[in-house]
Formats: C-alpha cells, sequence, structure tokens
C-alpha cells in the first residue's frame, strides 16, 4: 500500500474531500455542457446567439446567488454543505435530462453554473484552503488535480455516449454518478468537519486577527489582487470559447487543434505538481504575478507566430499558467485573512471568476465581430494581464499577514 503523501498525512480525508468536490463540478463546467451544444440547439430549434445568450444570463444569475450562498461553508458542518451543492447539482443534470422546451434550459442551466462551476468548486477550494496551514499549496494543487482529471473523462465519455443512447441519457448517468457514487464519497471523507469551522469563527472573534468579509472589502490591497486571480479564467475562456474563430484567422485546421487541446492538458496536470511546492516556499501573493509569465508568453506567440506548432505551444503555456495562478489565487485569501472567514471571502472572489468568465467569450466576440485581428485581440490581453500582474505590487501586506510572521 503506497505511504501517504507527508503534506497530507494529518487529514488525508479532507484533502481527498476537497478533490472529489472539485472533480464533481466538472458536470457543470463549460467543457463538460459545451458538447450538447449541438443537439441541444437542434433539438429546441435555438440559434447560437439564443443559446449563448440562454447559457450567458445562467451564469451571471449564478454568480449573484453564489455571493450569499458561499457563506454556507462557514456556517454549516461539511456534511450538510456536501449534500446541499451535489443534490443542487444533480438536479440540474435532471432538469436537462428532462427538458421539453426551451425555456426549461435557463433553470437547468443556473443550476448546473451555480452548483458546478460555482458552489462545488468553492467548497472544494475553501477546504483545502481552511484545513491546512504549513503545506496549503499542496493542498490545494492537489485539490485542483480534479479540474484536469475532469477535463479528461467527462468530455470524451459524454462524447462518445451520445452518439449510442442520445444526450438525455447523458445526464441520467450524471445524476446517478452524483447521487450514488460522489455524495456516498463526499460524506464519508467530511467525517465530522464542520464543527471546527464554527470554533475557529468563535475564536477569530475573540482575539481579532482574521478578516471579516466587510473588513476584506474595505482593503485595498484586496483589489489590487483580484484582477490577477481572475485573469486565468478571463483569458482562458476568451480564447477556448472562440478557438474556433482563432484557428480560422490563423489557418489552422480543426485536426492540429484538437491535438494541441492535449497540450493544454498535460501543462495543466503537469505544472500542478510542482505549483504547490513554489506556493509554499514563496507564499501565495508573490508567486500569483509570477504565475502569470507564462500566459504573457503564451498570448505574444498567439500574436506574432503563425506555424502549425503554436498551437500546442500556446495552449500548453496557458494550461501552466492556469494550475500556477489556481493554486496561488486559492491560498492568497486564507494566507492575507485567515481561514474563519474564509468561505464568504472565496464566495467574492469565485463570484467574480464566474462573472468574468461570462464577460470574456462576450467581449473578444464583440471584437472580434467588429474587425479585429487575433494579433490584435492577443495584444489587448497581454496589456491586461501586464497590467493586473503589476497591480499586485501596490498590494501590501495586512495585519494578519504580518502579526503571522512574527509568530512565526
Amino acid at each position: 500500500m503506497p505511504a501517504v503523501p507527508i503534506f497530507i498525512r494529518n487529514n488525508p480525508k479532507l484533502a481527498f474531500f476537497a478533490l472529489v468536490a472539485v472533480a464533481a463540478s466538472g458536470f457543470g463546467q463549460t467543457f463538460f455542457i459545451a458538447i450538447f451544444g449541438g443537439a441541444l440547439r437542434e433539438e429546441f430549434q435555438l440559434s447560437n446567439s439564443a443559446y449563448g445568450a440562454s447559457y450567458s444570463a445562467a451564469t451571471l444569475l449564478s454568480a449573484f446567488v453564489l455571493l450569499g450562498a458561499g457563506t454556507l461553508v462557514d456556517r454549516w458542518p461539511l456534511k450538510r454543505v456536501a449534500i446541499f451543492g451535489t443534490v443542487l447539482l444533480s438536479a440540474g443534470c435532471l432538469t436537462l435530462a428532462l427538458t421539453q422546451s426551451a425555456w426549461m434550459l435557463l433553470p437547468g442551466f443556473f443550476l448546473l453554473r451555480f452548483a458546478g462551476q460555482g458552489f462545488m468548486t468553492h467548497m472544494g477550494m475553501t477546504t483545502a484552503g481552511r484545513y491546512f496551514t504549513a503545506d496549503r499549496g499542496k493542498v490545494i494543487a492537489l485539490a485542483a488535480l480534479g479540474f484536469p482529471i475532469a477535463e479528461a473523462l467527462l468530455p470524451t465519455s459524454g462524447s462518445l455516449l451520445i452518439p449510442i443512447s442520445g444526450w438525455r441519457s447523458v445526464w441520467i448517468i450524471a445524476v446517478v454518478i452524483l447521487l450514488l457514487l460522489v455524495l456516498p464519497t463526499l460524506l464519508w471523507l467530511a467525517g465530522d468537519a464542520g464543527r471546527e469551522v464554527k470554533s475557529a469563527a468563535t475564536e477569530s472573534t475573540d482575539n481579532d486577527r482574521d478578516f471579516t468579509r466587510a473588513q476584506v472589502l474595505r482593503d485595498r490591497g484586496f483589489y489590487c489582487l483580484l484582477p490577477a486571480a481572475l485573469m486565468t479564467p478571463f483569458v482562458v475562456t476568451a480564447i477556448l470559447f472562440h478557438q474556433g474563430a482563432i484557428a480560422e484567422g490563423r489557418g489552422w485546421s480543426l485536426s492540429v487543434l484538437a491535438g494541441a487541446f492535449g497540450g493544454y492538458a498535460a501543462g495543466h496536470w503537469l505544472a500542478l505538481l510542482f505549483a504547490g511546492s513554489l506556493v509554499d516556499r514563496f507564499g501565495a501573493q508573490r508567486s500569483l504575478p509570477l504565475a502569470l509569465i507564462p500566459m504573457v508568453a503564451a498570448l505574444l506567440l498567439l500574436a506574432f507566430v503563425e506555424q502549425t506548432w503554436v498551437p500546442y505551444a500556446y495552449l500548453s503555456l496557458i494550461g501552466i499558467a492556469q494550475a500556477g495562478t489556481g493554486t496561488a489565487g486559492s491560498a492568497l485569501w486564507p494566507e492575507r485573512y485567515g481561514s474563519s472567514h474564509l468561505g464568504a471571502i472565496r464566495a467574492v472572489s469565485q463570484s467574480a471568476m464566474v462573472l468574468s468568465t461570462a464577460a470574456s467569450p462576450l467581449l473578444a466576440g464583440f471584437l472580434l465581430d467588429r474587425g479585429w485581428s487575433v494579433t490584435d485581440l492577443s495584444l489587448l490581453l497581454v496589456l491586461t494581464v501586464s497590467v493586473s500582474s503589476l497591480l499586485t505590487l501596490s498590494a501590501g501586506r495586512t495585519s494578519y499577514q504580518r502579526t503571522e510572521v512574527v509568530m512565526k
């Protein structure tokens, strides 16, 4: 039997709870829902714009609801939180499976985006950030492995099943997996966790060290760091959503593009293996702007080079940046503000992330429709990422961080 890694030895169940929760969020992520786009548009006679509008509207609504619901991770035992998230995600899958009219897509998409992309990810990453301190970066990187696992398994499996049994059956299978496999696993891994959250919150109130969400929203440094934390999902969603237009503009075939996504997954996966160690060594706040460097390199490559090897290189670099910024961004908030109110604080950043992923495809599509070239769009994104990275340098340290340094 392999030895349990040292960095999770004190609480391996909660580390793997975070991993399973993040992987299960895949049922509500764009990379899975996208494989049903053609079938749904054909079934309900929807145009691309009508289909996209319903998806964006549901995503935006889920971001606002998450602002309130995200605090449940601070107030409820972990088992109850797991039941809440998994049941809602299952309800979204079931709604899609049973829908008989186009208007039913909106509540289905909302439940998938809120419970999947929003709440399950939020629950997993908050758990990894709250219960681990010394090796927080490594545990968050372990939890983030759930994303490439889901990316590797769900779209491929769904694409194979749709021609065989129809698109509705895939959503029914998703419900069965969530309720009969994922939920029992999460409940077992959660154990009695949650009582600790309440006691930690009480201690935080007494010693007044950990920040509340209201205090975070008054911290200027939060607004200096948030754009950098949002840059990778903002850019990745824009680039991947309009990958067909980018390929057309560059003269790349769809077969080349399909193969290049292997580089994206490989870069994401491999970078996660060392991203946690770097964050633990240098700190999340220092690591965040450094993790954006591969993103800038990828966008410059996309802007100025048109050879057929470029998709493999730039998507691999984007995968590396996603691993680094995802790990640093998740570790940043407990490092900077403490963990007692982490659910409420992460709910703000998670909601902002969902909003950014709803806005970036619309913005990029508007610019491309207005005649912007791939080079123009890439250079605009380079400027945006660079400014966001430089903005982190003016964040400074919080009183919580200064106290932690003294205590160490």
